[in-house]
């Protein structure tokens, strides 16, 4: 049965497009839940940078195929979501923080 941390492992290596930065140190990914007596449903909540986010169509999908690349993974939704708005002040890592100038 995969777990939420096996979810999060696999959304290590995405990246949100426009600002080459991982959607976890982000704070992009507000909640992971695993569904299923099997755990073969994930769903992600997520925001993006930005509401116009000329690629989040591609964005969601890179999100779903990694999550789906989890083995015991059948089927996954990514809900795009922007309440609260995504702050990078408050839910970025200190990392990503010091890479985008915001001290």
């Amino acid at each position: 049965m995969p777990t939420v941390e096996q979810i999060r492992t696999s959304l290590e290596k995405v990246n949100d497009p426009e600002l080459n930065l991982g959607i976890l140190d982000l704070g992009l990914v507000y909640d992971i839940s695993v569904e299923g007596d099997a755990g073969e449903h994930v769903t992600v909540v997520m925001t993006l940078t930005s509401p116009m986010c000329p690629v989040g169509p591609l964005f969601k999908k890179s999100v779903e195929e990694n999550v789906k690349a989890v083995e015991g993974v059948k089927s996954a939704t990514v809900d795009i979501t922007f309440t609260p708005p995504w702050d990078p002040n408050t839910m970025a890592t200190e990392d990503v923080k010091a890479a985008l100038g915001i001290w």
